[in-house]
């Protein structure tokens, strides 16, 4: 089935552009709270999952075993841009497990924030693994390991002991099974697996309201929010949708973007868990769905509700500064 246009781009008083996609919205005992398109099609989360994947840092006691402050914490569920306290945060983790960025298995690219990158280039420097937006994550796989006295090399192989951790803390969260013939490899070279969005948001809801975890689980995904809540540049960065947002909302909603038009949230006080696709995978209609659903189901005063209303429906202007248009959100979104 094609799934319906859910954004709207203009340009004057014409549509330019029109982007598709598909939503779940569950609460936190598996019901359905709203489901638009085709929501049984696999997809893979790629780094919207991050929250869930260090679930088993804080479980495990590595990250008391390690001192991991707030700020590492949220760090470990960062697509980051590589800003210099980004690369600074990363480090110290590291540090504290006694290792360096030559652990890191995650690869190399230049910063993703334009400003970090700019000021790399013009310092005459070159990017090395902790600029990676993963560093934090993959500096958090390290702790995991050496704290359960494995060695980390490796810790990307599916069969590697961290690696098992993390599948298992997928699967308890969202009730799908994680499978090698559904997987893939993601960016940074960790497996990523292939479910459909209604668990997804399965695991987004138990996440935000610790129903159906672990006592262990259900502490460790609070201190995650917590610990996010109180530092959003650590999860992206200046400018940046996660940020922005969580700055605004703090503990009352988490979201994390994921790549190719991927976004989860969890919205705590009412115990839902969101997953959405832009069909296309652009990042500019996945951000305009996530506020419009926010809008839907948290309630804010006035305030609030005009701060994520831009991010919902934002302004396109020129390089003159001129408005040429904007996104707008079709009524499937709205509601």
């Amino acid at each position: 089935m094609d799934n319906p246009f859910l954004v709207e781009v203009t340009r004057g008083p014409l549509v330019e552009s029109r982007h598709r996609g598909s939503v779940s919205v569950v609460d936190a005992d598996g019901s359905t709270v709203l489901s638009i398109g085709d929501v049984d099609r696999r997809v893979f989360p790629r780094s919207a999952v991050k929250a869930l994947q260090a679930l088993p840092l804080l479980e495990s006691g590595a990250a008391d075993t390690y001192g991991l402050t707030d700020e590492e914490i949220a760090l470990a569920c960062a697509s980051h841009s590589g800003e210099p306290e980004h690369v600074r945060v990363a480090q110290s983790m590291l540090a504290k497990a006694g290792r360096d960025v030559g652990c890191l298995e995650c690869g190399v690219h230049w910063p993703m924030g334009e400003a970090a990158n700019r000021a790399l280039a013009a310092q005459g420097g070159t990017p090395n693994a902790l600029h990676n937006n993963c560093s934090g994550k993959h500096a958090g796989f390290i702790c995991l390991a050496c704290g359960l006295g494995e060695d980390p090399k490796g810790y990307v192989s599916p069969n590697h002991p961290v690696q098992r951790m993390v599948r298992e803390a997928l699967e308890d969260a969202t009730g799908a099974c994680h499978t090698m013939e559904n997987s893939g490899i993601d960016g940074c070279s960790i497996p990523s697996y292939a479910i459909p969005l209604p668990s997804l948001a399965f695991g987004f809801a138990k996440f935000g309201s610790g129903a159906g975890l672990s006592a262990d689980g259900k502490a460790a995904a609070a201190r995650i929010r917590k610990a996010v809540a109180a530092h959003p540049f650590m999860v992206a960065g200046t400018g940046r949708f996660d940020t922005r947002l969580m700055e605004l909302l703090k503990e009352r909603a988490f979201v994390k973007v994921g790549a190719e038009g991927v976004y989860c949230a969890a919205l705590p006080e009412l115990g839902y868990g969101i997953a959405l696709k832009a069909d296309d995978g652009n990042a500019r209609a996945a951000e305009a769905i996530m506020a419009g659903l926010i809008l839907r189901f948290l309630p804010l005063d006035d305030e609030m509700r005009a701060a994520v209303g831009k991010m919902a429906q934002p302004v396109l202007k020129n390089w003159n500064g001129i408005e040429v248009g904007g996104l707008r959100l079709t009524p499937m979104v709205q509601g």
